[in-house]
């Protein structure tokens, strides 16, 4: 006689089924309507016109993308199958489901309000005493934009498929004008080769002025950087009444280099190193990242392939959230991040700055780890100051939060919930989904904090 438990796949409920007793009550996916039931929509509710068939409610669709992002699932038409598929999504859907061209359209249509909405949920983590500002630590991550590098063309490899494209069309110019066409192989249309290679030769002229726009742009601020080293060089020699040590700046040459590059699918993301080597189409993602609770604070996106001008807009923003969310104390950076005017621009802020002047070694000597600095002088610079600080003890302890706060952060959205790669292209677009990822991973991270304060 069999021991099994029955699986009867035909016999109808008595009852009609709930989606509700199929969830455990600590579902994420519960958590997720009770955060978005809680945001006030109505910048995203008032664009809706009101005419024609009954729309999906906003809250309904932002908590479908919130929870797909928080569990690796991005595409609409992926969204559109879980509806149906999962239970969870279902539960979110209440029974509904919206078809992936709504998801898609709702998605950028109305990505650039995620910046309110984002702060919205760090306010509810506030009133939920899971957040309070403090230590905020500062990294970047490269995130691969929706685009390969194989579409991206040099200004002197533009130059080159030119005159080739050029010469092409002479001679197949030259072939429609003859009267004997017997040299054309079968199944070629000459109208359609001209109008491939001039919708070419069109799209590499634009590509050609965009790329002639940005050298424009990087003289002038080159230029301007330049002016500014050599009037201070000028006023120190003035002030010292000698010439100042060192190579002098170089000026900046104008016009455009051949290995100035552009995307003809997103022209907006660059060509940047990857971590273990090599170089692909990125965007590079900015998080700060509170210290005690792991969660987001504030996200930034920028087309740079370094960090070394990320401090002053990340501390802006910081500023612009400081009456919703308090002031931050200290933000704690890694050697990339490092420079004496940002560390400037944390002091006028009054932010401690701890940005790591140089890479550390794995393997410090003890004495190292237990011996305080020299007695800092009294009319130490802030960067003296700071460099000092990271020498004690009290500092390295501090700077050492880093590598536990926001590079798990990094590896967690990318490893467990799998955003490695934008799903939309353009600067504007990429930053709103990097602030729909930032937002869930805070949703995800606030419904593991929350059964510990009760």
């Amino acid at each position: 006689m069999s021991n099994f438990i029955p699986a009867d796949r035909r016999t109808d409920y008595l009852l009609p089924p709930s989606v509700d007793d199929w969830l455990s009550q600590d579902h994420l996916a519960r958590f997720v309507v009770e955060v978005i039931d809680e945001l006030d929509l109505s910048n995203l509710t008032r664009q809706y016109a009101g005419r024609g068939s009954k729309a999906h409610h906003p809250a309904t669709l932002l908590a479908i993308l919130v929870y797909g992002y928080s569990s690796g699932v991005f595409s609409s038409r992926k969204l559109e199958i879980a509806t149906y598929d999962s239970v969870a999504f279902r539960y979110i859907a209440a029974g509904t489901h919206p078809d992936h061209d709504t998801l898609a359209t709702f998605r950028r249509r109305f990505i650039g309000e995620l910046a309110d909405l984002f702060v919205q949920v760090l306010q509810m983590a506030q009133e939920m005493k899971l957040l309070k500002l403090g230590t905020v630590c500062l990294d970047g991550t490269k995130i691969h934009a929706n685009a390969s590098r194989h579409s991206a063309l040099s200004h002197g490899h533009i130059v080159k498929l030119e005159t080739q494209l050029q010469q092409e069309v002479q001679e197949l110019l030259a072939l429609a004008e003859a009267s004997d066409t017997a040299n054309v192989p079968d199944g070629m249309s000459l109208p359609k080769e001209l109008k491939l290679r001039e919708d070419r030769l069109a799209a590499m002229a634009a590509a050609k002025a965009k790329i002639a726009a940005r050298a424009a742009e990087r003289y002038a601020r080159e230029k301007a950087e330049f002016d500014e080293k050599m009037s201070k060089r000028q006023a120190k020699e003035e002030e010292t009444g000698k010439k100042p040590g060192g190579k002098a700046p170089k000026p900046p040459e104008p016009g455009v280099n051949d290995n100035d590059q552009i995307n003809l699918t997103d022209e907006e993301s660059r060509i940047m190193p990857v971590a273990g080597g090599g170089f692909d189409q990125c965007y590079n993602a900015q998080a700060a990242v509170d210290a005690d609770s792991m969660l987001v604070v504030a996200s930034a996106l920028t087309q740079a392939p370094n960090d070394k001008q990320q401090v002053q807009p990340m501390i802006k923003v910081l500023q612009e959230q400081a009456p919703q969310l308090g002031d931050v104390q200290a933000l704690i950076a890694d050697t990339g991040y490092c420079s004496e005017n940002n560390v400037n621009v944390c002091v006028d802020a009054q932010i401690e700055p701890l940005l790591c002047v140089a890479r550390q070694g794995h393997h410090p000597h003890w004495r190292e780890r237990f011996t305080e600095p020299v007695t800092l002088v009294e009319d130490a610079t802030p960067m003296q100051a700071m460099v000092h600080r990271l020498s004690t003890i009290a500092g390295k302890a501090a700077y050492a939060m880093r590598k536990q706060t926001v590079e798990p952060v990094f590896g967690i959205i990318k490893s467990v919930m799998g955003f490695r790669q934008f799903s939309l292209r353009g600067l504007r677009k990429v930053t709103g989904e990097w602030n729909l990822v930032c937002l869930a991973w805070n949703v995800k991270r606030m419904a593991v904090l929350r059964p510990k304060v009760g």
